[in-house]
């Protein structure tokens, strides 16, 4: 799981528990990351990825009791005639969470029945190996634009960022960071993605 997990630290504070920060990136093509999910309960709080019909991966500071899971979306504001809602119908966050430092922040959702896949809901390709510093690797979701404030969009964006050398990660970040987290970002700021991203080698 780690290859699917990164803690993005440099460049951006912590965002709220509620959504990621995506901060430097642009809007994706529609519909060209058909494993995203919106998590929405009367609204959207978290973003996921579809991993097969049934599953979805996300965060464990994105539980709620109650979810519904929304595939195929681009535009979150908006009914596009592309969406599938489906009801969440078991939750199962790490039994290793740990709230204050974010370790083990990973959490799977059983939809209550599967996702229909097509062109707009596919699921994401799982990697084979971790990914190794300097690789680019393709984030995606609808948490705040802005590094201070709140900007959150209703269209999905996407950014590309690398993955930082675990020793200049830990150099920079000796308490916070755990044999379970990967750094991703840029060192001069501007862009990053922040708390928990979905990620997806390039």
């Amino acid at each position: 799981m780690k290859a699917l997990i990164f803690l993005a630290l440099l460049g951006a504070a912590f965002a709220a528990a509620e959504d990621e920060k995506v901060v430097g990136g642009y809007e994706c093509p529609r519909h060209s990351v058909p494993y995203q999910v919106s998590l929405n309960a009367g609204y959207h709080f978290c973003g996921g990825s579809l991993i097969s019909s049934q599953w979805v991966v996300s965060a464990a500071h994105c539980y709620k009791s109650r979810i519904q899971v929304r595939l195929g979306e681009h535009n979150i504001a908006v009914n596009e005639g592309t969406e599938q809602w489906i009801d969440s119908a078991k939750l199962i966050k790490h039994p290793q969470y740990n709230n204050y430092n974010l370790d083990n922040d990973i959490m799977l959702i059983k939809l209550s029945r599967p996702a229909t896949l097509n062109s707009y809901v596919q699921t994401v390709s799982l990697p084979s190996r971790c990914p190794v510093a300097d690789e680019n690797c393709m984030v995606s979701g609808w948490g705040n634009m802005a590094a201070n404030g709140n900007n959150f969009p209703d269209r999905l964006q996407c950014l590309r960022q690398p993955i930082i050398d675990d020793r200049i990660c830990r150099n920079a970040y000796t308490h916070l960071l755990t044999d379970n987290m990967v750094c991703s970002g840029f060192m001069h700021g501007g862009a990053s993605s922040c708390q928990v991203s979905w990620t997806k080698p390039l």
